[in-house]
């Protein structure tokens, strides 16, 4: 059976698929040398280890370099591998009340994609927004929160307002003003996906409706989104460590 001619190809459209190619050779080569930059920088990190367990390093410089390594190994897409040294971190630093690092620790086995990665994010959450900490680190694992969550669940609404509060309270100067700009247009995204709001009245109004303005009431609602996020998987006490909390 006679078939139909395909049409015949412009140059301008050789160009454009020749751009195309170009485009996605050079994104395979920048992508090879980033993992190779990774495997070299695991590689030293390694060696590192091996020379601090020759000197008998104390217990945090050990942890310090197993996040590390963890990382690596995270964007090196090798989240199994990470989760062993990401958690055994994370006990370190709990036991240090080192709590920054410990949710840290936290933000690398989300990262990880295992099983329990889930309940890491809350209990890092947990951790960013009870202590005081590199409000960087609190908004980014906030973030994460709306990215996992489903556009009409309230959830993301939730994270995104304690993200722009933590920067409003925490943050100073430019990195006041970045993480300000940051939070704002993550919560007016998470508002148009949730209700398809488009003005700042109906804005105004989605606030009101999900009682978005009073921190008493959103910070009550993370606690269920924490809760939600960990269920039965604590993995330190945070009844006691809240309890040893000095007064507000």
């Amino acid at each position: 059976m006679p078939t139909r001619a395909e049409p015949a190809m412009k140059f301008s459209d050789l160009s454009s698929v020749t751009r195309l190619s170009d485009t996605a050779a050079d994104s395979v080569i920048n992508r090879g040398a980033e993992m190779a930059a990774l495997e070299s920088h695991l590689g030293a990190l390694e060696e590192h280890f091996e020379g601090l367990r020759r000197a008998s390093a104390a217990p945090k410089e050990f942890a310090d370099l197993r996040l590390q390594m963890a990382r690596t190994l995270v964007g090196l897409e090798r989240g199994a591998e990470a989760w062993g040294p990401a958690r055994e971190s994370l006990d370190v630093f709990v036991a240090a009340e080192d709590w920054e690092s410990a949710a840290d620790a936290c933000d690398v086995l989300f990262q990880c994609g295992q099983p329990g990665s889930l309940a890491a994010l809350g209990q890092g959450i947990w951790l960013a927004v009870t202590y005081p900490m590199d409000p960087d680190l609190t908004v980014e694992l906030l973030t994460h929160v709306v990215d996992e969550t489903p556009d009409d669940a309230d959830g993301a609404a939730v994270a995104a307002t304690t993200a722009l509060f933590i920067a409003d309270l925490r943050a100073e100067g430019n990195q006041r003003d970045n993480l300000m700009f940051f939070s704002t247009q993550i919560l007016g995204n998470v508002a148009r996906r949730h209700s398809g709001v488009q003005t700042q009245a109906e804005f105004d109004a989605w606030m009101d409706r999900l009682e978005l303005r009073e921190p008493d009431k959103f910070l009550v609602r993370l606690r269920n989104v924490v809760d939600v996020l960990v269920q039965d998987d604590w993995w330190f006490d945070r009844d006691a460590l809240h309890a040893r909390l000095p007064p507000n």
